[in-house]
Protein backbone atom coordinates (compact mmCIF):
# COMPACT_ATOMS: atom_id res chain seq x y z
CA UNK A 1 0.00 0.00 0.00
CA UNK A 2 0.94 2.78 -0.82
CA UNK A 3 1.94 5.41 1.92
CA UNK A 4 0.31 9.37 1.62
CA UNK A 5 2.36 11.36 4.65
CA UNK A 6 6.02 9.04 4.41
CA UNK A 7 6.74 6.05 5.52
CA UNK A 8 10.04 5.43 7.67
CA UNK A 9 12.27 7.09 10.41
CA UNK A 10 14.54 9.16 8.24
CA UNK A 11 12.40 9.91 5.68
CA UNK A 12 9.67 11.24 8.24
CA UNK A 13 12.10 13.50 10.31
CA UNK A 14 13.20 14.46 6.59
CA UNK A 15 9.29 15.98 6.10
CA UNK A 16 9.11 17.06 9.09
CA UNK A 17 11.52 19.14 8.43
CA UNK A 18 10.44 20.44 5.38
CA UNK A 19 7.89 21.99 7.40
CA UNK A 20 9.83 23.86 10.16
CA UNK A 21 11.30 25.85 6.82
CA UNK A 22 8.60 27.75 6.74
CA UNK A 23 7.33 30.95 8.62
CA UNK A 24 5.90 28.97 12.09
CA UNK A 25 2.84 29.94 11.71
CA UNK A 26 2.55 28.00 8.34
CA UNK A 27 4.86 25.02 9.83
CA UNK A 28 2.15 23.53 11.65
CA UNK A 29 -0.48 22.78 8.90
CA UNK A 30 0.04 18.71 8.66
CA UNK A 31 3.23 18.08 9.93
CA UNK A 32 1.64 15.38 13.08
CA UNK A 33 0.34 13.44 9.44
CA UNK A 34 3.94 12.48 8.59
CA UNK A 35 4.13 11.04 12.51
CA UNK A 36 1.65 8.76 11.23
CA UNK A 37 3.86 6.18 9.62
CA UNK A 38 6.44 7.26 11.07
CA UNK A 39 8.54 3.97 12.87
CA UNK A 40 11.77 3.59 14.98
CA UNK A 41 14.60 1.06 13.96
CA UNK A 42 14.87 -1.42 16.31
CA UNK A 43 18.55 -0.50 16.80
CA UNK A 44 17.42 2.55 18.36
CA UNK A 45 15.52 1.04 21.00
CA UNK A 46 16.24 1.93 24.28
CA UNK A 47 18.71 4.23 23.03
CA UNK A 48 18.60 8.53 24.04
CA UNK A 49 17.16 8.59 19.92
CA UNK A 50 13.95 6.48 21.31
CA UNK A 51 13.84 9.16 24.51
CA UNK A 52 14.10 11.86 22.37
CA UNK A 53 11.81 10.89 18.89
CA UNK A 54 9.39 10.09 22.49
CA UNK A 55 9.82 13.93 23.21
CA UNK A 56 9.56 14.96 18.93
CA UNK A 57 6.66 13.23 19.23
CA UNK A 58 5.16 14.41 22.11
CA UNK A 59 5.75 18.18 21.36
CA UNK A 60 4.48 17.40 17.89
CA UNK A 61 1.31 16.51 18.46
CA UNK A 62 0.35 18.41 21.93
CA UNK A 63 1.16 21.71 19.92
CA UNK A 64 -2.52 23.57 19.49
CA UNK A 65 -1.96 25.48 16.43
CA UNK A 66 -2.33 29.66 16.65
CA UNK A 67 -1.06 29.29 20.19
CA UNK A 68 2.70 29.28 20.74
CA UNK A 69 3.38 28.33 16.96
CA UNK A 70 6.94 30.24 17.44
CA UNK A 71 8.20 28.92 20.60
CA UNK A 72 7.40 25.40 20.08
CA UNK A 73 8.25 25.47 16.41
CA UNK A 74 12.05 26.21 18.19
CA UNK A 75 11.16 23.94 20.65
CA UNK A 76 10.69 21.15 17.94
CA UNK A 77 13.87 21.96 16.55
CA UNK A 78 15.87 21.85 19.12
CA UNK A 79 14.81 18.56 20.04
CA UNK A 80 15.32 17.65 16.32
CA UNK A 81 18.53 18.24 16.08
CA UNK A 82 19.63 16.54 19.42
CA UNK A 83 17.51 13.79 18.01
CA UNK A 84 19.80 13.74 14.40
CA UNK A 85 23.12 14.08 16.54
CA UNK A 86 22.14 10.91 18.54
CA UNK A 87 21.46 8.65 15.43
CA UNK A 88 24.91 9.81 14.14
CA UNK A 89 26.58 9.43 17.55
CA UNK A 90 24.44 5.75 17.52
CA UNK A 91 25.78 4.61 14.11
CA UNK A 92 29.62 5.24 15.41
CA UNK A 93 29.83 8.64 14.89
CA UNK A 94 31.21 10.18 18.07
CA UNK A 95 31.83 13.17 16.80
CA UNK A 96 28.86 14.45 15.53
CA UNK A 97 27.67 17.92 16.13
CA UNK A 98 24.83 20.51 15.01
CA UNK A 99 27.74 22.89 14.33
CA UNK A 100 26.97 26.86 15.36
CA UNK A 101 25.47 28.20 11.74
CA UNK A 102 22.25 26.09 11.78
Amino acid sequence: MESQFGRGFITNLVLIAKHFGLPPEEAWSGVADHLTEMELPDRFRGTPVEDLTTRFRKRVLWHQAGTLDHEDAEEVMRILYRLVVAIDHELGLDDAAIGTYD
